[in-house]
């Protein structure tokens, strides 16, 4: 008897790529067209932008945390595990599970979306001292980390260790780097007022980065803006600057000063998963060389968005324009590569992705906020007001729009009570404890595992 096997699309990663493109596969492939897999360590999608104030204790970790399962529509068979390598030749996805089980998925058409990792350099000490701010677990773990040091000063009687403990360092002054130190400062700064041994002027943070203007996305007015915001909420803000070396108590800058610190907040842009370099294709500055359509040039049934590929920005003039990654982009071109899927499946004519910037916004904590949405500078109240309505626009659920409207305004009304719930306290968590940047194969180590596996079989 013969057996009609139905198509197999494989999704990897459950960023605003992944989701955005296995929910319009569902909505626009009938039932029996094609079988959904997605490839995700996680049943959710994490809301990026407001890991923040997840880490400052304005929303709760499971307010962005978005469920994959809530919908009793959704028809997509998960793999709890991350893609680890790829054969393209062999048309195998190579997973490790959470349970550290290898296993390999065949597919006939792939949408390569696992995201980006945190860029980190060869400074000394720097992936061993520093802390990241890309994952649910970090943002909930720099928020325990940061009142602990609150707890340890007030219970220290040593000059040097309180200096150490309460002198915080941030490196990154785009988005992440710059919307962290706000919000952190605003917690450290309530918070403080619960430690009457504390004198609030020890109290220090300090947000550096390489590049000579903060933010420069939003222009130079918005910029000096943020940057009026932070020196005035005390924040050192120290442009053209970065990390010389790092260690368990003190940080080094490059311009010779040394700060005694115990925490160190890697923030300074991010690189395409390592998943990408196991596919061994041509790249653009790490990310995957692909059309407008988000096709994979010479490898038919490939696609790859977000982060992780250099997708061609029409909307501008210049010809060698790629789409930022952000995640407005991201959850656009997840609906366009669906789209485009499809249309193989159908023998359809493809489309290119197309899309003009809306703008950008940028939440400081409080009232404080600078955005430009559709290029229209705001500041202050206004600013908040785009920055949030924006961001509550983007939930994917109104079961998530409820929690984080709820939190705002309990935030607004009641603050915080600086609670350390004592997620991993005693396990290690910096960068690359998170990341699991060790765990992708080589090229040769892919081809090698799967014809193992086929001879085994």
């Amino acid at each position: 008897m013969n057996t009609v096997t139905r198509p197999r699309i494989l999704v990897v990663g459950a960023g605003f790529a992944g989701v955005e493109c296995v929910r319009r596969l569902e909505r626009k492939l009938a039932p029996d067209e094609a079988d959904v897999t997605l490839v995700t360590p996680f049943a959710y999608q994490l809301y990026l932008p407001l890991l923040p104030q997840v880490a400052s204790g304005v929303l709760t970790p499971q307010s962005i945390a978005v469920s994959l399962r809530r919908s009793k529509k959704y028809r997509t068979r998960i793999i709890p595990g991350g893609a680890i390598g790829v054969d393209l030749k062999a048309k195998v996805c190579v997973i490790r599970t959470i349970t550290d089980q290898i296993v390999n998925e065949s597919y006939d058409y792939i949408v390569l979306a696992p995201g980006s990792i945190t860029r980190t350099f060869d400074i000394p000490g720097l992936t061993d001292h520093a802390y990241g701010m890309k994952t649910l677990a970090e943002a909930a773990y720099i928020r325990d980390h940061v009142i602990s040091q609150l707890d340890l000063a007030d219970a220290s009687d040593d000059p040097a260790e309180r200096a150490s403990r309460l002198q915080f360092v941030v490196v990154g002054g785009g988005y992440a780097g710059t919307e962290t130190a706000a919000c952190l400062q605003k917690l450290t700064h309530a918070a403080v007022k619960r430690y009457p041994r504390i004198d609030p002027a020890l109290i220090k943070w300090h947000l550096i980065d390489i590049a000579p203007k903060l933010m420069p996305e939003l222009g130079d007015k918005l910029g000096r803006s943020a940057q009026e915001i932070l020196k005035r909420r005390g924040i050192d803000v120290s442009l053209g600057v970065s990390i010389e070396k790092a260690g368990p108590e003190e940080v080094t800058f490059t311009d010779g000063r040394v700060v005694p610190t115990r925490t160190l907040i890697w923030t300074a842009g991010v690189v395409a998963s390592p998943l990408i370099a196991t596919l061994g294709a041509e790249t653009v500055r790490g990310r995957l060389a692909v059309n407008a359509e988000m096709q994979l040039p010479g490898h038919d049934g490939v696609f790859a968005l977000g982060d992780a590929a250099a997708v061609p920005d029409k909307a501008k003039d210049e010809a060698a324009a790629v789409c930022p990654p952000t995640a407005q982009h991201a959850m656009r071109q997840g609906k366009k590569v669906a789209d485009n899927v499809i249309a193989t499946l159908r023998n359809q004519p493809l489309t290119p992705y197309v899309h003009k910037d809306l703008g950008l916004v940028v939440d400081l904590g409080g009232t404080d906020a600078v955005s430009k949405p559709l290029g229209i500078e705001l500041r202050g109240l206004p600013a908040q007001v785009a920055a949030r309505g924006y961001h509550w626009a983007a939930l994917r659920t109104n079961v998530a729009k409820v929690r984080v409207a709820t939190n705002w305004t309990l935030n607004a009304l009641a603050g915080d009570d600086f609670v350390r719930t004592g997620f991993q306290a005693r396990k290690p968590a910096k960068l690359h404890d998170f990341e699991y940047t060790n765990a992708y194969l080589t090229p040769d180590e892919v081809r090698a595992h799967v014809e193992g596996t086929d001879r085994m079989e």
